[in-house]
């Protein structure tokens, strides 16, 4: 088993999305990237704590790639606008990788390599790629919260 930890504006829409990547065995949501240790959303909410809304994908990696799961989180989201994600704003919501290992940084940095230049996106890539901090899952009623709550998904771009 491996881990991966992306950042794509709410993680509810970004959960659902990797729950259906064939090969990821769990999907947790919570916040990463910030100074404040075990943050409420109500601190992450304030923008001021330096946490990102995120993910966390544990995925078996016979089965799916770090590479399968890349092109996944990048076509869930806009990586192109900074702190944004349709109607939700600020440094919360940024598009972020946090890596694991130095293989999965060289492999985030080559896929936004290859995407930047393939023109994909009408502006460049702004991900953040960082090595990841601490994880911090967050409260339990945002775990599964589309299942939870009967919503198929949502469109985040």
């Amino acid at each position: 088993m491996a881990k991966a930890a992306f950042g794509a504006g709410c993680f509810w829409g970004v959960e659902s999305a990797f729950r259906q990547v064939k090969g990821v065995t769990d999907v947790a949501v919570g916040y990463q990237g910030g100074t404040v240790p075990n943050p409420s959303y109500k601190q992450v909410c304030t923008d001021t704590t330096g946490h990102a809304e995120v993910v966390e994908v544990d995925y078996d990696p016979q089965q799916v790639t770090y590479e399968q799961l890349l092109h996944t989180f990048f076509e869930i989201h806009d990586p192109t606008t900074p702190n944004r994600q349709g109607p939700d704003f600020g440094s919360q919501y940024r598009s972020v990788i946090f890596y694991y290992d130095p293989q999965q940084e060289a492999a985030a940095r080559a896929v936004v390599k290859e995407l930047d230049a393939s023109g994909k996106f009408r502006r460049k890539i702004v991900t953040q790629i960082a090595p990841a901090p601490e994880f911090y899952r967050a409260e339990e009623y945002h775990q599964r919260y589309f299942e939870k709550h009967g919503i198929a998904a949502c469109h985040i771009r």
